[in-house]
């Protein structure tokens, strides 16, 4: 390999592409260059080298007998590097980058994965777990998923699904709850960085706010719902979050009153790059599982 350090790449491509199209003119048209510039190119490469490549004749270049074989082999080459760079586009093409909060990947998207593989086994799927809403213009990324208002400049938005939010908690401190001024007597597990607060769900259940315990404080949801299941006290969860708990009995919604948060999760993409089939299966597929998803949710509500 260290004997491809003496000659220049660009070289022998102008060197292949002259002994393949059989003239000078017709190698500067297809590297798009002019003709000074490839014999330039095939003299330089031919200097490199130590050998003639090419007769020149009346009539234009002649491979010389060495000229022959090297050029074949340059052919060959080629070849093998077209086919790679073949692969990579192939597998860019069928791999979808989804960017997602990390809550949201391992509360709910990722249990539901396996069915986005089934359907589209050909489609490889690269989380990007972040909660930060990337630059979709300039980046790998397909299509993100976020929650919020759904008014990010420079990205065309859909809403997936409005947030309500609503009190979770082990059914054991579930069964001591028998109204809602007994949340006074219960431990508040809050998330930090939450963009809602209990005032707005106390007033959907029409009630004065009540005082909690102090309880544990996290800066991350994920973190909140595990110290819910395990019974430290009562958070103030949305549905995606909380879908499989809530469905499996590890978490309870005792009271049944849902607040408008005022956001959402939405589907972000670029506003300006024309979208895959890929990403339009994507969506077609996240849709039909919040539907299932909030189905669940109705059948809870029902049980209650």
């Amino acid at each position: 390999m260290a004997m491809l350090n003496r000659v220049h790449l660009n070289g022998l491509r102008a060197v292949e592409t002259v002994a393949r199209l059989g003239s000078l003119a017709a190698a500067a048209a297809e590297l798009n260059v002019s003709v000074s510039a490839v014999s330039q190119q095939v003299k330089r490469t031919e200097k490199q080298l130590g050998q003639a490549l090419f007769e020149r004749t009346p009539g234009g270049l002649a491979p010389t007998e060495f000229g022959t074989a090297f050029t074949a082999r340059l052919s060959a080459g080629f070849r093998e590097l077209a086919q790679a760079v073949a692969l990579a586009d192939e597998t860019s093409q069928c791999t979808l980058v989804v960017s997602v909060a990390p809550a949201f990947a391992s509360k709910w998207l990722l249990p539901r994965l396996s069915r986005h593989f089934a359907r589209h086994p050909n489609v490889l799927l690269r989380i990007d777990a972040s909660g930060k809403l990337s630059d979709l213009d300039h980046s790998d990324i397909d299509v993100a998923i976020r929650m919020g208002d759904g008014a990010w400049p420079g990205v065309h938005s859909e809403l997936l699904l409005a947030q309500e939010v609503f009190p979770v908690c082990a059914p054991s401190i579930a069964a001591r709850l028998h109204s809602i001024e007994d949340l006074a007597q219960t431990c508040a597990i809050t998330d930090e960085r939450a963009m809602f607060n209990w005032d707005g769900w106390f007033k959907a259940a029409g009630v004065e706010p009540v005082t909690f315990q102090k309880g544990a404080r996290f800066t991350d949801p994920m973190l909140c719902v595990e110290s819910a299941i395990a019974g430290h006290g009562v958070m103030l969860a949305w549905q995606l979050l909380t879908a499989d708990a809530l469905a499996d009995g590890r978490l309870v919604a005792p009271f049944g009153v849902r607040a408008e948060s005022g956001l959402g999760y939405w589907m972000a993409t670029s506003a300006t790059k024309s979208e895959s089939r890929k990403v339009r299966d994507f969506k077609a597929w996240v849709r039909e599982e919040i539907e299932a998803t909030m189905a669940q949710f109705q059948a809870l509500d029902s049980a209650a």
